[in-house]
């Protein structure tokens, strides 16, 4: 019987998909289409004791990764599909200020996974911009930029929680915090490797 972090870790395993070798070309407006379809069926609402903010379903039995804001020292809700779940804490980072919390199990739309692990420094990433009111929400593809490592930044206001995506719609990382006029995120090499060492006696 698997613990909880290394459930958690073996879930986001099955869902990797490798890394393409080479540069990689600037997503098109059907990638874009691809992402957003993605995006409106596996981005929930976490709610912790002072905040609310996006989250992504990565795990088929309702694992949900946002970040650390969102979420109090043992539970939270995960809103989905217009019900408000209560949500046990599966990871806990202040470090790199990301959290995992699981749902009641159950068929949840899991979002697909590319870990990358070499930097995400001049790498297209995707992520969708809120609507306001009225409009759509907005996918819009942008070029990451360097940070300390493991994070990198990227030049769109996203709020901390949110996702963002390679040109094929897989998940490759979340957004952390907001910086001025853009966002700091975390692969998700790095959510794995916390994982792992949390999973570790």
């Amino acid at each position: 019987m698997f613990r909880p972090l290394l459930f958690v870790l073996f879930l986001l395993l099955l869902l990797v998909t490798p890394t393409r070798a080479g540069a990689e070309p600037r997503p098109s407006r059907a990638d874009l289409q691809r992402v957003l379809e993605l995006h409106v069926r596996c981005v929930v609402r976490v709610r912790g004791p002072q905040h609310a903010g996006p989250g992504i379903i990565v795990g088929a039995d309702g694992q949900v990764l946002t970040a650390v804001a969102h979420v109090g020292p043992q539970s939270a809700q995960v809103v989905h599909a217009g019900n408000a779940l209560t949500a046990r804490v599966v990871l806990l980072s202040t470090v790199l200020q990301v959290a995992v919390v699981a749902g009641p199990q159950g068929a949840w739309p899991a979002a697909p996974v590319r870990l990358v692990p070499e930097g995400f420094e001049g790498r297209w990433v995707v992520g969708v911009t809120p609507g306001g009111k009225g409009q759509r929400d907005t996918p819009r593809a942008v070029k990451a930029k360097a940070a300390p490592a493991p994070f990198f930044d990227v030049p769109l206001a996203l709020a901390p929680g949110s996702p963002l995506y390679d040109g094929d719609g897989r998940l490759v990382a979340v957004v952390v915090e907001r910086r001025g006029r853009g966002v700091r995120a975390l692969p998700l090499s790095a959510v794995k490797a916390e994982l792992a060492s949390a999973d570790t006696p």
